[in-house]
């Protein structure tokens, strides 16, 4: 008789290692637009505003959380700016899961050097 199979991966370590598979290598690797409307591709955002105003800070806000989100590899690199994520980080990473989160400031500590210190 065969061994039973091991159990499945628990489902945050799942959500970590699929948002850890779309990173950049470098946040420099972040040249995205930093002005003007910007429309993000359907597999990005499939319902609701799909085009941003990177010039109206929430529009700015939604659509970085979007893509951060949603977004692959090749998305984030060519939607996201990196001077704009570390100016918004502070604010974002309160707007992002706990597994999106985890990934980016474990990957990029200047990010977390960015965040306000824990309560």
């Amino acid at each position: 008789m065969a061994p039973p199979p091991p159990p499945p991966p628990p489902a945050a370590q799942v959500l970590r290692t699929r948002y850890a598979g779309r990173l950049p290598a470098s946040l420099d690797h972040l040249t995205g637009p930093v002005h003007g409307a910007v429309e993000l591709p359907l597999h990005v955002a499939w319902s609701g505003l799909r085009t941003y105003d990177l010039d109206r800070p929430r529009q700015r806000m939604s659509l970085y959380r979007t893509v951060l989100a949603e977004g692959q590899h090749d998305d984030i690199v060519a939607l996201l700016n990196r001077d704009l994520l570390l100016a918004q980080w502070p604010v974002l990473r309160t707007l992002i899961s706990r597994h999106v989160c985890r990934v980016w400031e474990d990957a990029f500590p200047q990010l977390a050097r960015h965040a306000p210190a824990a309560a």
